[in-house]
This record gives C-alpha cells, sequence and structure tokens, in this order.
C-alpha cells in the first residue's frame, strides 16, 4: 500500500530514493543549482507528499494541448444522463442500415423513454462480447448493467437527423469499468453515423482510440501524479511522479 509506504519513508530519519549505486551521493543544493536533465544518485528525507489520499493522484491527461483534470465523479455523470432524459428518443433514427434499435417505456413514476441502438456488423448482430451499442434515456444503473454483458457502451441523445454524444463532461465511451473521456478544448465531437465505417470493417474491435478518431475525439489518459518534497542539510528540493 502506497500510502503505508509513504507514512513509514517520513518516520526513517534516511531514506534513498534512487537506485544509481554506481553514482555517489549528491547534495540537493548541488541538484537546484545545475542545469537539466542530469542524473543524480540522492540521500534525504521525504518532508511532504502530495494528495494525501492516493485517489486524488489520479488524474486526466490531454496529450494535444497538456491540460490535467480531475476526474468526474459518478454524481456528475448521473447529472448529465438525468438531464438528456427530457430529450425523447427520435423514431426517425430508429433500426437504419448500420443498427438495429429497441425501445420501451420504464414502469416507474417517470415512465422514461429508453431506446437501445445495437450496432451491426454485415448486417448481423454481433455476439455481446463483441457488440457495441448506444443508449439513450438509461440511467447509471442501467448503462453499468449494460457493461457488464458488452463490449461498449455509448451514451448518446437524439437529434433531428442523427444521434449524437452528450457533454464531453460525460464518458463518451464505457468498457467494461472503464470510463473514457474526451478533452472538451481539443474535440470536435461527430455525429454517431461516423461509427459505421467501424461497423464497416472485416473485423470491428471496437478500440477506444479507434473510436475516438472517427468520432472526433482526444482521448483523455489516466495519468498517476504525485509530488514529494525532499530535505538534506543544503535545502529542498520538490520531485514529481508522472506516469500513464
Amino acid at each position: 500500500d502506497l500510502e503505508l509506504h509513504l507514512q513509514r519513508c517520513q518516520q526513517l530519519s534516511v531514506t534513498v530514493l534512487t537506485d544509481h549505486q554506481d553514482l555517489s551521493n549528491t547534495e540537493l543544493k548541488t541538484i537546484t543549482n545545475s542545469s537539466a536533465p542530469q542524473q543524480y544518485r540522492i540521500r534525504a528525507k521525504l518532508r511532504t507528499y502530495k494528495p494525501q489520499k492516493l485517489h486524488q493522484s489520479v488524474k486526466l491527461h490531454c496529450s494535444k494541448c497538456n491540460s490535467l483534470q480531475e476526474v468526474p465523479d459518478g454524481d456528475d455523470f448521473d447529472f448529465i444522463l438525468q438531464g438528456s432524459v427530457n430529450t425523447a428518443p427520435n423514431p426517425e433514427l430508429h433500426c437504419t442500415s448500420w443498427y438495429e434499435s429497441v425501445t420501451w417505456t420504464t414502469q416507474d413514476q417517470k415512465q422514461r423513454e429508453i431506446a437501445i441502438h445495437f450496432v451491426k456488423h454485415d448486417e448481423m448482430l454481433q455476439h455481446p462480447e463483441n457488440t457495441l451499442l448506444m443508449i439513450e434515456g438509461g440511467t447509471l444503473k442501467e448503462i453499468w448493467k449494460l457493461t457488464k454483458r458488452f463490449k461498449c457502451v455509448i451514451p448518446v441523445r437524439s437529434t433531428e437527423d442523427d444521434l449524437e454524444l452528450l457533454d464531453l463532461s460525460a464518458p463518451f465511451l464505457l468498457q467494461g469499468n472503464v470510463k473514457y473521456y474526451g478533452c472538451k478544448q481539443c474535440s470536435t465531437p461527430k455525429p454517431m453515423k461516423s461509427l459505421s465505417s467501424i461497423a464497416a470493417e472485416q473485423q470491428p474491435s471496437w478500440e477506444p482510440t479507434e473510436i475516438a478518431q472517427v468520432l472526433g475525439i482526444e482521448l483523455l489518459q489516466y495519468v498517476f501524479i504525485m509530488k514529494f518534497t525532499l530535505v538534506d542539510e543544503t535545502g529542498a528540493l520538490n520531485a514529481y511522479l508522472f506516469d500513464y
């Protein structure tokens, strides 16, 4: 457990934080006065680390504009889904040449209209584990149920002439228990008919990177980030960990 490990590091008087055994130890003051890039071996104390809670270290990174953002929580997604319920599925967009649609009305008080569009391959439905589907009017709970059975789930809403993605604050794609997000600044979302080009491939793989590309989405990547403040007798140094 990294948090416990870091707490133990703070309790130790001296911690070796790098592993260049062929290098002699360098004082932090020398490092801060040197030009990068260099390779050093240090002996230092860990004064602080951020964030304090490990789950807060996971961020979303756009490699195009180099922006970082917090991972939205489930409540944000749920709020966006509730807003999309107000847009009823457009029956004129059901059952096209590249997807088959199923609709029903829920029996609860709200009587929501739900539409699920199963993307076809060679005019046939694929096995659930290979299927991409688009859902209109679904709740968070209903969407998670679908992700357990089908390969890819994309929440959408109807316009007059096509299906479109929801607000990019929501994940544009769910695969298993992973939510995929797009960069609001760098993405130019395209209508869902753009997916028909993948459906026409000989063996559609429904890979998130390919789906993002045809939908005009700049895919955000999950990254792990931490900041460590290291000290010795000569000074202090901030060290940053950034990894995919």
